[in-house]
């Protein structure tokens, strides 16, 4: 993953010239259709569907991986979803950095959707 927020790039800024800002404390994953550095991903799916971001841990002491697998667990059809994001909160929150997913997610009808452990990883780069 990167591209990072317009938001996540303040961030960053403001911590590199100790203006201590308030990190996240934890972040959640999301699936979407879409995504910019000004909005971070968009077109996640509804509710309604069973969709929710999951809260997600990572390690490294480079390149950021995902500790555990990440499971989205659907009730119904979602369509294709082609882009995955972290935010610093379970709904609305600001969003932290996107990026494609390295392939598009179909579901037409209830089912899952997983991202393996260690397979979505963050640099700021």
């Amino acid at each position: 993953m990167t591209a990072l927020t317009d938001y996540a790039k303040n961030l960053l800024a403001r911590a590199l010239i100790g203006r201590q800002p308030s990190l996240p404390a934890a972040v959640w994953v999301g699936l979407g259709t879409g995504g910019t550095d000004a909005a971070g991903l968009t077109g996640e799916p509804s509710a309604a569907a069973g969709y929710a971001r999951q809260p997600s841990a990572f390690t490294g002491s480079g390149t950021q991986r995902n500790a555990a697998s990440i499971r989205f667990g659907f009730t119904g059809a979602v369509g294709t979803l082609t882009h995955v994001g972290l935010f610093d909160a379970v709904s609305g929150g600001n969003a932290l950095a996107w990026a494609v997913l390295g392939s598009p997610a179909t579901l037409g009808a209830a089912g899952s959707i997983t991202i393996p452990a260690e397979s979505l990883t963050v640099l700021a780069d």
